[in-house]
């Protein structure tokens, strides 16, 4: 695949520390027509007119669920109270380098479930700084949201199914690559594998679950932009609240060909319904996200970062922290404005990176990442609102 070259002015940054770092049977038939036609939610999360059909279903006849159903672990492995599965395909499953793909499962007997999808980086045709390898990543980190003390996390005690993160594009990448043109391929950017087998594993260890939370961080959070529709074609009729954190889907403002550039050099075209102009972000992910929130309205979508990410402005989209926020804040209001019901968001002033896999009592407001995701999974829902710390500038 033909890249065009493109160069990037990026400033030096010393990068936060990067995010740290049975198969199911793919039901869409009897199961996807009775949730087109019934909404497990109230009413009340309905923010407005909603397409007719099966949700997303203009993305799975572009091709995003064509992984599902396809691979199976090659070895499991019980340790303490998670199951770990790695997968061996040539062509399937892999991180960066070729090495095997590992996920792993929580079973805490909770009819609720967390679908985690970690972050660490990212890689395409002149910049490549991001996880490779799921190992180091594993077990399931015991901290912020995914910690099983409810002292700690408001979700302590939800099974989880948790994604590392090492195909350098976000989760949801389908492309091959020999960099050095020696003949032998160097590159696997096969998120798109990795997300489809973890959620096969995902439906064989929990097929029914009430409530599902699909979190990400940083590339993560990006990932979970990915992964939604697929989620949805997985398990439909059931709730599904997204927190996105540091990972809500801006793009360069203004640099059309830059923007496009990567989503070609992942093969992630598929993941932007055609028929909707502007869906490819160009700076601001305003359209997509309303887009996807305007297909179901059991979905809703907490989205939480700092005014200016100096890890997604600086190192990795090049713009610096002023133009980040410039597009931030107004993306926010405009897609709460859009579904007042469904979507909140959590902002805090600064340029660090991430929450969710930290400390939860950070504030804004006086208000704490805890309380807020609390309010966002736990409820009473009213008192889940924005908060904002106030501009720098």
């Amino acid at each position: 695949m033909k890249v065009p070259n493109i160069a990037m002015n990026i400033l030096p940054v010393t990068l936060d520390k990067l995010a740290n770092v049975s198969q199911g049977v793919f039901v869409v038939g009897l199961g996807l027509l009775l949730a087109a036609c019934s909404s497990g939610s109230s009413n009340d999360n309905n923010d407005g007119p909603l397409p007719a059909g099966v949700p997303f279903q203009e993305l799975v006849d572009q091709g995003v669920t064509r992984y599902m159903g396809v691979y199976s672990p090659s070895t499991t492995a019980q340790i303490g109270n998670t199951v770990e599965y790695s997968f061996g395909v040539d062509d399937g499953p892999l991180c960066l380098r070729g090495t095997p793909y590992t996920m792993a499962t929580r079973d805490s007997g909770s009819e609720d479930l967390i679908i985690f999808l970690q972050g660490g980086g990212a890689c395409w045709f002149d910049l490549c700084v991001t996880n490779e390898t799921a190992e180091a990543q594993l077990p399931i980190p015991n901290r912020g949201i995914l910690a099983e003390d409810s002292l700690i996390s408001p979700l302590a005690g939800m099974s989880t199914v948790y994604l590392p993160y090492c195909d350098g594009g976000l989760h949801a990448s389908d492309a091959d690559y020999d960099t050095n043109d020696d003949g032998t391929t160097d590159r696997y950017h096969h998120g798109l594998q990795n997300l489809s087998a973890s959620l096969d594993v995902a439906l064989g260890v929990f097929p029914a679950p009430r409530r599902i939370v699909l979190a990400g961080v940083s590339g993560g959070g990006y990932g979970a932009l990915f992964a939604l529709p697929i989620v949805r074609q997985a398990y439909p009729g059931v709730q599904i609240d997204v927190l996105n954190d540091s990972g809500i889907g801006i793009t360069r403002p203004g640099d059309v060909e830059f923007n496009e550039a990567v989503v070609s050099y992942w093969n992630t075209e598929n993941f932007f319904p055609a028929s909707v102009s502007g869906a490819l972000p160009d700076g601001s992910p305003t359209i997509l996200l309303n887009w996807q929130l305007q297909q179901d309205p059991d979905i809703s979508m907490g989205m939480l970062s700092y005014t200016q990410d100096a890890t997604i402005s600086t190192f990795f989209l090049g713009i610096g922290g002023p133009a980040f926020e410039a597009v931030l804040r107004p993306t926010m209001a405009d897609v709460q404005s859009a579904n007042p019901q469904r979507m909140r968001s959590f902002i805090r002033t600064g340029s660090k990176h991430t929450f969710l896999v930290g400390d939860l009592s950070i504030s804004v407001k006086g208000v704490t990442v805890f309380e807020w995701v609390d309010a966002m999974i736990n409820g009473p829902r009213q008192n889940w609102q924005s908060v904002a710390d106030d501009s720098l500038q």
